[in-house]
């Protein structure tokens, strides 16, 4: 059974064995950008339990047979989103303190190569989005002056790549996992799953084992910037690739509210190009503002 889901380009399926189910994945055509140590990244992460078992690899082939997850929805973690939150905090924990992945690119490279593609793509005028290019260069420098030790990390913990069994959590699709930055991965779960300050500090003192100071709540408001315009150019470069729009002048997007309102209602639909177009807008704007982008499930 062929599975839906996510913005990976790989072709994912359910595959039934008697009474054990797998998951087959092939994935597609790479990219320019393509991470090529994911899955080493992935052997490590599924050695530690942290990832299904992995039961066939063929990295030349791009195809991998694991366990297959049977799925609970999130929002049913016993003890609710303060329990979710320690559960997630205690398992990035677990990803950073593997052995560690091989090293890739820094995280503000790889950010800056994908932003410089949305501005050749001809989806806004010229100068529209010279702002965005100012403040990356300022937050480049900034992250430079203040390096930090780089651990394992998944670098697209969204909400559909975090599976809960009914028992523990998992985490899937491994396609970016390198050694990173630790706050890389902090910065996405906390706009996609820990959206409120309860949840946000529950999490970050699962992670650090104490109360973060003053030092790394700096260092994640920049590591959050990049990691708001990284989604920015996913969903850009989507709508682009389908010729949603050109040469776009307007950079006002609605508020969170308005846009979960336009999804429920229908008059806007998840997953289409005028969706991702909109939540790459939204993510753009959180870019400057700092403000929380509307989350990740209308992309899905």
């Amino acid at each position: 059974m062929a599975l839906t889901g996510g913005a990976t380009t790989a072709s994912v399926y359910r595959i039934e064995v008697g009474e054990r189910l797998y998951l087959l994945r092939i994935e597609g055509q790479p990219s320019p950008l393509r991470n090529p140590h994911q899955y080493v990244s992935m052997r490590i992460a599924a050695e530690a339990g942290i990832a299904p078992k992995i039961l066939y690899v063929d990295e030349a082939a791009r195809i991998v047979v694991t366990d297959f997850i049977e799925q609970v929805p999130l929002q049913t973690y016993p003890g609710g989103p303060r329990a979710l939150a320690q559960a997630l905090g205690e398992l990035l924990a677990r990803v950073q303190a593997t052995q560690a992945f091989p090293y890739f690119v820094e995280y503000p490279d790889i950010v800056a190569r994908l932003f410089a593609h949305v501005c050749r793509t001809g989806l806004f005028a010229g100068g529209v989005l010279d702002q965005h290019v100012e403040r990356l260069e300022l937050l480049r420098e900034a992250y430079r002056a203040n390096s930090s030790t780089l651990v394992s990390s998944h670098n697209d913990a969204v909400p559909n790549n975090i599976l809960f069994d009914g028992r523990r959590l998992w985490l899937i699709d491994w396609e970016s996992a390198y050694c990173n930055d630790p706050l890389v991965d902090v910065a996405i779960i906390l706009d996609g799953v820990a959206r409120c300050p309860e949840m946000e500090e529950v999490l970050l003192g699962a992670w650090l084992g104490r109360a973060p100071d003053e030092a790394i709540r700096r260092r994640l408001d920049v590591v959050r910037a990049f990691t708001r315009l990284y989604y920015a150019g996913v969903f850009l470069s989507a709508s682009a690739a389908v010729s949603w729009v050109k040469e776009e002048t307007d950079l006002s997007v609605p508020s969170a509210v308005d846009f979960q309102r336009a999804i429920r209602a229908g008059w806007l639909k998840a997953g289409t190009a005028e969706t991702k177009h909109i939540l790459g807008k939204m993510f753009l704007a959180s870019f400057l503002s700092g403000v929380a982008a509307p989350g990740f499930d209308a992309a899905v």
